[in-house]
């Protein structure tokens, strides 16, 4: 007989707006696949629509809207408050929260007696875009993952270490999947950008300081080079980084910004570019870095343990921020012969290393060992 799960902690589903969303809905359409029924619980602030806010379907998943503020300190607070008090009346075999916000809740199912899993995606505190308040908060949350739920799960094993160096406290790793990107010629991106193969660096992720964009930029426009530069990330309103980002690219008609890309444009890009870029300072474990590697793209990435572990011996690696060694790697990348990396010896290595089907299948085992009360490690 199949469990009823409930998840709380991603943005929406279906979205691609980071990686946990993604996380959650590759991870929920299996398990609803299986006969399990999963209700995701999904943010919702634009209150200007008149929407029904009964629970909707997507593909066999339970959408229930839990209205939140926009506020960036408060929106994660105000959510996952409002979802676990729901939750908890849901009948649940499992609750899985994800991330260290909606962690902070954790305490309020366990204390009820309902099974909890929560699933670490990284260490959100260390980001430098949060203030006092939400720096706080996170690492409550934190502290409550660790202290409250039945079974704690982390994408990577340095943050297995931290866990038990910081609370002594064992956790399970399993590490997120991909969907491997298919092989696209540059049809739609040469429609709208007359992009070709081989003739871009390709950034393509969230745009925030975590990701180390401002990096990547530094040592762009220190280079002489017809190469463009493609940033692929949402273009947020009245956003400080956004603003600081653009500020940085002024005037330089090499950069090309194509806000949010997704389907066919994402495979496109990522099949096309000479290199894919991820300067970043922090990670729990980048999807996007999982999906360049997939497609067989040559990537040059900060050398955080995050990444290293992700990328084996198939990336390139700087020392995360300096920006004179990233301009120094990207022009010997751009000086190369197109097939000096082992692609195919890449593209197989994330083949067999990152399956979503073995990952929501760990998941299971997880899921039914804390139905028994029963504490696992792998």
């Amino acid at each position: 007989m199949g469990m009823k799960i409930g998840m709380i902690g991603h943005k929406r589903v279906p979205s691609r707006e980071g990686g946990i969303e993604i996380a959650v809905e590759e991870t929920a359409l299996r398990l609803a696949a299986m006969g399990h029924q999963v209700d995701c619980y999904n943010r919702w602030q634009d209150f200007s629509r008149k929407e029904d806010r009964a629970p909707r379907e997507y593909r066999g998943i339970r959408l229930i809207r839990i209205p939140t503020l926009s506020h960036p300190s408060l929106n994660a607070f105000v959510y996952s408050v409002l979802a676990a008090i729901r939750a908890v009346f849901g009948g649940y075999d499992v609750l899985h929260f994800h991330a260290e916000g909606p962690g902070a809740m954790t305490f309020l199912p366990r204390l009820l007696g309902i099974p909890v899993v929560a699933t670490i995606h990284g260490l959100d505190w260390q980001r430098a875009k949060w203030g006092r308040f939400a720096t706080r908060y996170l690492l409550w949350g934190e502290k409550n993952a660790a202290r409250y739920s039945n079974a704690l799960v982390v994408l990577s094993r340095g943050n297995q270490r931290y866990f038990m160096d910081t609370y002594g406290r064992e956790s399970v790793y399993i590490p997120n999947g991909v969907e491997m990107i298919p092989c696209r010629e540059p049809e739609e991106i040469g429609r709208r950008w007359g992009l070709k193969r081989n003739t871009y660096i390709l950034f393509l992720s969230r745009l925030v300081p975590e990701k180390g964009l401002h990096y990547l930029l530094e040592a762009y426009k220190n280079m002489n080079t017809q190469t463009r530069l493609v940033i692929a990330g949402e273009l947020t309103k009245n956003n400080d980084y956004v603003n600081r980002i653009r500020r940085m690219a002024e005037g330089d008609e090499r950069i090309l910004f194509t806000d949010f890309v997704q389907g066919r444009v994402l495979e496109e890009l990522m099949s096309n570019c000479r290199v894919y870029v991820l300067p970043s300072d922090i990670e729990g474990m980048s999807i996007s870095l999982l999906e360049a590697m997939s497609c067989g793209a040559r990537c040059l990435v900060s050398d955080i343990e995050e990444n290293v572990e992700t990328a084996g011996g198939y990336a390139r690696y700087f020392p995360k921020g300096n920006v004179p060694v990233l301009g120094s790697c990207l022009e010997s990348i751009l000086g190369e012969v197109e097939d000096l990396h082992d692609r195919e010896g890449q593209m197989s290595f994330v083949r067999e290393r990152y399956s979503w089907d073995t990952a929501v299948q760990e998941l299971l085992h997880v899921y039914e060992n804390v139905r028994k009360k029963t504490t696992v490690q792998i």
